[in-house]
């Protein structure tokens, strides 16, 4: 099987409420106070920060934008778009998910939108060549989930046929798309809950 992951809040810690609070808390007093400010900045990945995500601007233009747009400072925007590298940390459950199904035969690939410094920041960081065999960051080809296009570019880069495909992501708008293109989908929630569904379809082993 080839198993394509998403990266944020799937391999990589991504959880927008804590990180404002954490970086923020004049701002956001809490996580669950972080909620509305979270999709207000980000505008659930469209607007300016979708803008950033697919490469079709930089950093410095989208803190000037979601400064403009939400009335919050040049500074206290740039410190949290500064703050996203070390929110980005690999989920210890999500490795070891990666790791047993790599011995257990499957080919591994990634799919992510993510902005491209971000991108730099993670193949820096960490040993994506040794987790995947290779894989699609939105910055890089400026096309970005749940469009039909990245899919399709996905599966020509890696060679693979849609239907051979397994997808994971936590997002249900990006495991309709897969869906809709022929791939098999997840809807990641937990490396565990993963793992149980991975053993239920017999991709893996029970223990």
């Amino acid at each position: 099987m080839n198993i394509v992951f998403d990266f944020g809040g799937v391999v990589f810690r991504w959880h927008p409420p804590s990180l404002l609070a954490r970086v923020l808390p004049q701002r956001v007093s809490s996580p669950s106070e972080g909620v509305a400010a979270a999709a207000t900045f980000f505008q659930n990945y469209g607007g300016d920060w979708g803008a950033f995500d697919q490469g079709l601007i930089g950093a410095d233009e989208v803190v000037a934008r979601i400064s403009a747009r939400t009335g919050w400072s040049r500074e206290e925007v740039q410190r949290v778009v500064d703050a996203v590298p070390d929110e980005l940390q690999a989920v210890p459950e999500t490795v070891a998910l990666i790791q047993q199904l790599k011995a257990a035969g499957h080919r591994l690939f990634y799919l992510s939108n993510m902005p491209e410094p971000y991108a730099d920041h993670l193949e820096q960081h960490h040993p994506l060549k040794d987790w995947f065999e290779a894989g699609v960051f939105s910055g890089r080809v400026k096309l970005s989930k749940p469009r039909a296009e990245v899919f399709q570019l996905a599966t020509e880069r890696f060679g693979v046929a849609p239907e051979s495909c397994l997808f994971l992501d936590d997002h249900p708008v990006n495991i309709e798309a897969a869906l809709a293109l022929g791939w098999q989908a997840l809807h990641f929630s937990t490396a565990a809950n993963a793992r149980a569904e991975l053993q239920r379809q017999g991709l893996l082993l029970p223990g």
